[in-house]
């Protein structure tokens, strides 16, 4: 028998889930033949890195629009060490408010002690509705806050900044389902505030990760999958959809020299917002692809990096504040945590209410303290920080021109998903209609959450879906958390659900690169390969098209 023909692959934008896809094709030169697309000329869509003054800031890069995630972020952290890169661990500080309203995850304050009714009640309904879950999936936050009658001021300076800082979600915090509230609260796995403290809210240091740097991981990433046969086009964009069926597509794209070129490829892997993807495909969408496609819904965020210390000393709490520490609450001593504040307070994430509308936030982040590239005794007036202004469209809210103009080292406008109840009622749970329908398959953290390891998961399932394999180093660690967490994407979104290799021996260490390497430990499949069945089941990452 002849040998079954090649798969022509066109991968669309070259960021977290487009690599990922193409990677994970790229392991299969004998089933793949790849091209990956980008409208930008660099790698890695919206995370990547931008170099800044040595000498005024103690470091010479920056990384832009991504900054770190979560210990659970194992295929993210996968990638990076197949690249020789890695991860730094941080303890997480953050800095809600200021004066009246300012409170800590490190140490309590007065606003916590003045909340403490609010936060009491807030425990009791969590382990409500975590013994009802299923009906709180689409149950928007403000919603649930309203049912249980919190004071304006716990869900405004407590609530909604808590939420809103572990999903970026900003100012369309009210309409996040309550579901997700829930579990960032009481998961032991990615719960971020695990567990719920019934006295302070949240009193815990969340274990982070910080990413290296963007420009050189995602450089060598690029040249790792040239050497590995991907055909990398950047510069390139997909105008348009020009015909599809079940069998192959054909494209219009203009490359670097603005030629436009109609190519023909036998699928398509869409990595690109769902607002673009529904309109490359044009006329040539499928009903149901225009109607989940569309109800994504976007806003436009602007971060500014500057310096201003004085814009962050009038808005934001710094360093421990003397006045708004607490020693008790209740009857709990707190002493031992205000002691660790006054030494060891270092805040990476803050949130403030704007003052035109408490109900509007404003997102900041401290990368010196941060960022592992700088050193942790730098002077506060060297320091670098990234102001985000959420949502355009509430722009008369904005402080944007209270920051010095030569203090502001770079201005950058993001497409941002938000992430409404409405996503999970009309966009994730339908997915699996939508990919590998007339040779069309579609990856990116707007598929479930916006999030790096989203995005990387994503395209590993594109990859799968087209008959690649998942990596084998994730299947065979001990825990098995990666697997799963693929396994449910994969189920969520494609509809399919992966069996994994048979008789696979499990080693020791997270999958990540960490448990591999020593003898008699290489990664190592058995009789048996992976299968999938049919199940019944019903600037995000930038595809720069």
């Amino acid at each position: 028998m002849p040998p079954p023909a090649v798969k022509r692959i066109l991968v669309v934008g070259a960021g977290a889930a487009g690599m990922s896809c193409a990677h994970q094709l790229a392991q299969h030169p004998d089933k793949f033949d790849v091209t990956l697309i980008d409208a930008v000329d660099y790698c890695g869509g919206q995370a990547f890195s931008i170099p800044i003054d040595a000498e005024r800031h103690g470091a010479s890069w920056l990384n832009q629009g991504v900054q770190g995630g979560s210990n659970i972020f194992r295929h993210t952290m996968h990638m990076f060490r197949k690249q020789g890169h890695d991860v730094t661990p941080v303890n997480l500080h953050v800095s809600f408010g200021k004066g009246d309203n300012f409170w800590t995850n490190v140490f309590p304050t007065e606003l916590v002690a003045r909340l403490h009714k609010d936060i009491a009640r807030f425990n009791t309904a969590l382990r409500w509705v975590r013994r009802t879950e299923p009906l709180w999936a689409v149950v928007p936050i403000k919603t649930f806050a309203k049912i249980w009658r919190f004071s304006d001021e716990f869900v405004l300076s407590m609530l909604m900044p808590s939420i809103a800082l572990f999903l970026g979600t900003g100012n369309a915090t009210p309409d996040v389902p309550t579901i997700i509230l829930e579990r960032i609260f009481t998961s032991p796995t990615y719960g971020m505030w695990y567990p719920p403290d019934k006295r302070s809210l949240a009193s815990n240091e969340p274990p982070m990760v910080v990413f290296p740097e963007f420009g050189a991981f995602y450089g060598d990433w690029h040249k790792d999958l040239e050497r590995r046969g991907i055909t990398v086009r950047l510069s390139t964009k997909l105008l348009e959809v020009v015909e599809r069926d079940n069998k192959y597509v054909r494209v219009k794209l203009r490359g670097v020299d603005e030629r436009e070129t109609d190519e023909e490829y036998d699928e398509l892997v869409l990595c690109v917002l769902a607002d673009t993807a529904k309109r490359i495909l044009g006329k040539k969408s499928r009903w149901v692809e225009r109607k989940v496609l569309g109800a994504a819904k976007f806003s436009d965020d602007i971060t500014v990096t500057h310096n201003d210390t004085a814009y962050m000393e009038k808005w934001y709490t710094n360093r421990f504040d003397e006045g708004k520490a607490v020693t008790t609450l209740g009857d709990r001593d707190e002493s031992e945590r205000v002691e660790r504040g006054r030494k060891e307070f270092k805040p990476m994430y803050y949130i403030k209410q704007t003052p035109a509308d408490p109900a509007k936030l404003e997102m900041c982040f401290d990368c010196s303290n941060y960022q592992a590239q700088f050193s942790r005794d730098l002077p506060f007036e060297k320091h670098v920080f990234q102001t985000i202004f959420l949502n355009k469209a509430h722009r008369e809210t904005w402080s944007y021109d209270e920051i010095e103009r030569d203090k502001i080292i770079r201005e950058d406008w993001w497409h941002q998903l938000c992430h409404a109840w409405t996503h999970y009622a009309f966009v994730v749970p339908w997915m699996w209609l939508l990919n590998g329908k007339k040779s069309v398959t579609f990856a990116g953290s707007w598929t479930l959450v916006n999030a790096h390891e989203v995005a990387v998961l994503s395209g590993i399932a594109a990859a799968q879906r087209l008959g690649a394999e998942y990596p084998i180093e994730l299947e065979q660690e001990e825990d098995g958390f990666a697997l799963l967490c693929f396994k449910l994407y994969y189920l969520l979104s494609h509809g399919k659900y992966y069996r994994g290799r048979k008789g696979l021996k499990k080693l020791k260490g997270d999958g990540t690169g960490t448990g591999f390497g020593r003898k008699g430990d290489e990664p190592q499949a058995t009789e048996g390969d992976s299968s999938v069945s049919t199940g019944a089941v019903r600037k995000s990452v930038s595809g720069g098209v």
